[in-house]
């Protein structure tokens, strides 16, 4: 190359990040319980640059005006599930090949960032292995639209302890989650899913069992020992990872706390002790409102045995929310969706008629969960410094709970993925 031109290309002004500035018409922090009017946001390249009232344009900036709009953080949804799609539970695992689930999960992916959820903590793939894995780091790489992902890849329960059941022993079933038991058998399972990639670790505390049943309650009995679980934590731990418990009763959940569990996703039946017992601790707790309700619009279409567990689950939820509302409970949103991911914000929705203040229920959908999944030095508030992962709604949510399924805007990293 001629030393002229070697000069003159290295004269190029290399390419400036993009500026943006978005006109709120409110504007929510994810930090305060209040709305804030006529704030500007400034984005430059993937973080926020500033945010006030009667900030300057900057020249050349792209202005995204939001006149009619509530401008918040980019939501994050704590539990949900990318590979699964609505089907029957053994139709997705027994029915349905990986690569079908992989091309599905995508499309999960998109629908869940287009309804405002800019980061999810995918927990568990029920039977897809570590797609999960896969689909975050394609999502990373820019080859799929999708939320940023923690993953948990198979989650871990005990021999008997998980679907599906009631087939002959003659046959191998594969089942939904990695079964482990004792400690050298837990702890070699944790290292297995840490070394092909998860983020966080989810245990089964309890599960149902072949052969039980109750007319009155979904019924789900103790898996791991304190002892498992303990090393379960320990294990992760060491690679930084945190542990989330299903669980749906006290005497588990119990055990999980004082294991060193990060959270507890569901618990219908939790008891004021267990609450204590989290408040000190520092558990979150995901209630995950919408799983139990999927289904119940029309509860007399429903066999009458079932219409009775359900009808009795749903009450029972609804108390239990209602207590935890009274005590320091930290609550983060999640969703446990297995399709119609774009109707995540439905979960808003559920809890605010269950009596959660609206502010309230968007901040556990913004800092609350951010500081579940540990990134709350980079999402979960809109202030300078921060990832810019923005979520704008049509409506006021204060005043009308369902805007929050009326997304219409949407940026994650600084790149806009819906707009007006």
């Amino acid at each position: 190359m001629p030393r002229s031109l070697f000069a003159a290309l290295m004269l190029v002004p290399a390419a400036l990040p993009q500026v943006t500035a978005i006109r709120c018409g409110r504007f929510f922090d994810g930090r305060n319980l209040t709305l804030r009017e006529s704030v500007t946001i400034v984005t430059e390249g993937n973080r926020i640059r500033e945010v006030g009232a009667s900030l300057a344009i900057p020249a050349g900036a792209q202005v995204i005006d939001l006149p009619k709009a509530t401008v918040m953080p980019g939501l994050v949804d704590s539990h949900t599930h990318m590979f699964l799609h609505g089907a029957p539970y053994e139709d997705s695992l027994l029915k349905r090949s990986l690569q079908y689930r992989a091309i599905w999960a995508t499309v999960a992916a998109r629908k869940t960032l287009l309804a405002g959820f800019t980061s999810i903590r995918d927990l568990e793939t029920e039977g897809a292995w570590y797609g999960d894995t896969a689909l975050r780091d394609a999502i990373n790489d820019g080859l799929v639209i999708g939320p940023r992902m923690q993953a948990a890849t198979r989650a871990l329960s005990i021999t008997g302890g998980y679907t599906p059941y009631g087939y002959s022993p003659d046959v191998d079933v594969p089942r939904g989650a990695q079964l482990a038991d004792g400690i050298d058998g837990v702890r070699k399972a944790v290292r297995e899913q840490l070394a092909n990639g998860a983020d966080v670790i989810k245990i089964y505390a309890d599960h149902r069992r072949r052969g039980a049943h109750d007319p009155d309650m979904l019924t789900a009995y103790p898996t791991f020992s304190f002892e498992e679980m303990k090393t379960i934590v320990e294990e992760a731990a060491k690679a930084g990872a945190k542990v989330a418990a299903h669980v749906y009763h006290s005497q588990a959940a119990q055990t999980a706390i004082r294991a060193g569990v990060a959270s507890l996703e569901h618990g219908m039946y939790l008891d004021g002790e267990t609450f204590r017992l989290m408040a000190e601790k520092g558990v979150y707790w995901v209630p995950t409102l919408m799983a139990y309700l999927q289904g119940m619009e029309d509860p007399s279409k429903l066999p009458p045995a079932r219409r009775r567990m359900m009808l009795g689950t749903v009450s029972r939820h609804k108390e239990t929310f209602q207590r935890a509302l009274k005590l320091p409970v930290k609550i983060a949103l999640g969703t446990d969706l297995s399709g119609n991911h774009e109707n995540a914000g439905q979960e808003f929705v559920w809890m605010v008629q269950y009596g959660m203040k609206p502010l309230e229920a968007l901040r556990s959908s913004t800092l609350g969960a951010s500081g579940l999944m540990g990134w709350q030095d980079r999402i979960g508030t809109i202030e300078a410094g921060k990832l810019a992962d923005i979520t704008a709604v049509d409506g006021d949510p204060v005043a009308d709970i369902t805007s929050m399924k009326r997304t219409v805007f949407v940026m994650k990293d600084g790149v806009i993925y819906k707009r007006p």
